[in-house]
């Protein structure tokens, strides 16, 4: 490997890390704002706030993996793929809980159990799908700057994935071009 390629290579593999570890941040920084909202705000997260948080927390890992073994071209991908899986995961299930908020009063899903209960009480796809379906407390909006929690889970995973692919592509083909492939 020449000289100039080493260097290349050796900057775009602590740019991706340091990219990644934003992304880390970035999510840790959501969840503990979610935590925050929910301690000291008193706003009770209802069980798609609380599935929307596994998503962050999912796409947090996923950045964590990147920022940990930096991988080069290809390998990239392998942390990527997982990690826009999840980020779509989340603004679906952002988008459905928008949608129920968005639902006339008359229309909307009555209040269910807790989602302790369900984790204790139902085998798994079934909790998903009662969970997926919506609850009266998921028709509460609690807004923030005027957008309901939702939206701005929404706009977060949408930048997040945003963020992992723009990570992703930069120095890549500067790399293969020098590496002659």
């Amino acid at each position: 490997m020449s000289r100039e390629l080493e260097e290349i290579v050796i900057h775009s593999s602590l740019a991706y890390r340091l990219r990644c570890l934003a992304g880390v941040l970035a999510c840790l920084g959501l969840l503990g704002f979610a935590l925050y909202a929910q301690y000291v705000w008193m706003m009770d997260p209802c069980p798609l706030c609380i599935f929307q948080r596994i998503a962050f927390a999912a796409v947090g890992f996923f950045f964590l993996a990147g920022a940990i073994h930096g991988p080069r071209a290809a390998g990239r991908l392998v942390v990527l793929l997982p990690l826009l899986i999840c980020a779509a995961t989340g603004i679906a299930i952002a988008g459905r809980h928008l949608w129920i908020q968005s639902l006339p009063a008359d229309q909307v899903p009555s209040c269910g159990p807790g989602l302790g209960y369900l984790v204790d009480t139902f085998p798994f796809m079934h909790m998903l799908k009662i969970v997926l379906t919506g609850s009266g407390e998921c028709a509460k909006v609690q807004k923030i700057l005027g957008l309901p929690m939702p939206a701005w889970s929404l706009a977060w995973f949408l930048l997040l994935a945003g963020w992992a692919v723009w990570v992703t592509k930069s120095g890549y083909g500067r790399e293969q071009r020098l590496a002659g492939r």
